[in-house]
């Protein structure tokens, strides 16, 4: 479990920090890594003990005062401040990520390392933890985070929003939004809360494209089961980006929001992306391929087969005629690619067309019954959990 306490300075972009983790040892341990990138540490207990740290580049490694027992259960305590550097990743050259500054606010955008840049933890996405947020802001500055508001705490000239994630997530998929929003909020299918968190001055015309979330996860906890987390929504960054990402319970847009076909891709995520997670990063096609189709599958379900099919059509001419490589991406800048969404969606396509629909839709229910809450990979571990 994470415990992240943020004491945050908006207009500086500096933030005071403290992440406890409490774990178990899987092995004896003399000493172990968190991933952590740029921000000055102050102090690291392990057990209420002081510890001793070294750093080198984005790995910290911290040394107890007394080795860690196989199955011991172990308390780290990070301590540290100043104003988070955004990381440059090869596999997203194309967005810094992390803890980053706009002129409106701050937002967190992660995949596939930025986690580091703004707390110390086991950056990677088959290691999932629980998570709660306290994060310190001044007013009128709002915070909306993974999971469910359980609290905020009115100090005067600030505000403490406490938000608590209490299904498996990975590091990637943890984020933190300060503004000032509108709050929308709606009952979901099967009970679940919708809360979206929309810049004030968002225009109706942008909302209005997150307007048919409801029948969209109607149409997939049908499929697939329940929707897996207590809630869901989208918060707006303050710019336009182009881009979009399924950060957990709380998908992240640009300002002007997205079209119905990358709103159904974020949301579908949350089942195959969030709740089943890859392994590896190797593994990405199991978010980007299975979400590309099921996005299609969206539009043979509002639109019809002719446009489903019209749509697989070109997508596969298109990646034949570029002669797109596997969908195992085998460097870090092939993660993101054609091959990872539209091969990916294709390679399900073949399935689907191999052995009928009805075999293939019980294939990918029972997948994602058994890796649910955990991460899965192409070459088909155990459920990790």
């Amino acid at each position: 479990h994470y415990t992240i306490d943020l004491t945050v300075d908006v207009a500086r972009n500096m933030l005071d920090g403290v992440t406890t983790i409490t774990a178990h040892a899987m092995q004896p341990l003399s000493a172990f890594n968190l991933d952590f990138s740029g921000l000055t540490i102050t102090r690291v207990t392990v057990n209420g003990q002081s510890a001793d740290y070294r750093r080198q580049g984005s790995e910290t490694t911290i040394t107890p005062l007394q080795p860690l027992a196989a199955g011991a259960r172990l308390t780290v305590t990070v301590a540290y401040r100043g104003e988070p550097q955004p990381i440059r990743d090869p596999g997203v050259p194309f967005v810094p990520l992390g803890w980053q500054r706009f002129e409106q606010g701050i937002a967190v955008v992660s995949e596939p390392s930025g986690a580091m840049n703004w707390f110390p933890s086991n950056n990677h996405p088959a290691d999932k933890a629980t998570f709660t947020f306290r994060v310190q802001v001044p007013k009128p500055y709002q915070v909306a985070a993974n999971g469910v508001l359980a609290d905020t705490q009115d100090a005067g000239s600030s505000t403490t929003f406490v938000w608590q994630m209490t299904d498996p997530m990975a590091t990637y998929l943890a984020t933190v939004h300060i503004g000032r929003y509108e709050v929308v909020t709606a009952d979901g299918p099967g009970g679940v809360t919708l809360r979206h968190y929309f810049p004030l001055g968002t225009p109706d015309t942008v909302e209005a494209r997150f307007a048919r979330i409801p029948q969209m996860m109607q149409f997939m906890t049908e499929r697939f089961g329940p929707y897996p987390f207590d809630a869901y929504g989208v918060a707006l960054l303050p710019v336009s980006t182009g881009w979009a990402l399924e950060t957990q319970t709380l998908s992240t847009y640009g300002a002007d929001g997205a079209d119905e076909a990358e709103v159904f891709h974020e949301l579908m995520h949350e089942w195959f992306g969030n709740s089943v997670s890859p392994a590896t990063w190797q593994d990405v096609w199991l978010n980007e391929g299975f979400a590309t189709y099921f996005q299609w599958l969206w539009q043979e379900e509002t639109e019809g087969r002719p446009a489903f099919d019209a749509t697989v059509q070109q997508a596969y001419a298109g990646l034949v005629s570029r002669r797109v490589g596997p969908v195992l991406p085998q460097q870090p800048a092939g993660m993101f690619t054609a091959a990872t969404y539209q091969r990916g969606a294709c390679t399900l396509h073949a399935l689907r067309l191999t052995v009928g629909d009805a075999v293939f839709f019980q294939i990918l229910r029972t997948y994602y019954e058994r890796f649910a809450g955990g991460v899965a990979s192409t070459g088909g571990p155990a459920p990790v959990r």
